[in-house]
């Protein structure tokens, strides 16, 4: 099973075959995501990368977390799992005139 990695702080330039050539120096990358802007489709600044391994990932994460790429220092670490988020929906609970 692999490994997910969060990296940050990309330069908007990079491209996701920039992140997979980056990453391939160090294992096998399975998946790249790039995360865009909802509504402009412009990059965010920070991608998730799947390697083939842990121990891939973990020389990938020693190697590039804090090297210069793109004129920035990178932020890279092992990604954690998304927090759940609560309903946002705004509906439910009532309200309105109870029956006498």
């Amino acid at each position: 099973m692999g490994k997910r990695i969060y990296c940050g702080n990309l330069s908007f330039q990079t491209s996701q075959e920039d992140v997979r050539a980056l990453f391939a120096e160090h294992g096998e990358v399975t998946d790249v995501h790039m995360v865009a802007d909802r509504d402009t489709g412009r990059p965010r600044g920070f991608a998730f990368v799947e390697m083939a391994t842990p121990e891939q990932a973990a020389a990938a994460i020693g190697a590039l977390d804090g090297a210069l790429v793109g004129g920035r220092n990178l932020k890279v670490n092992e990604a954690q799992a998304r927090e759940e988020r609560g309903n946002r929906g705004g509906g439910g609970g009532g309200g309105g005139r109870g029956r006498w």
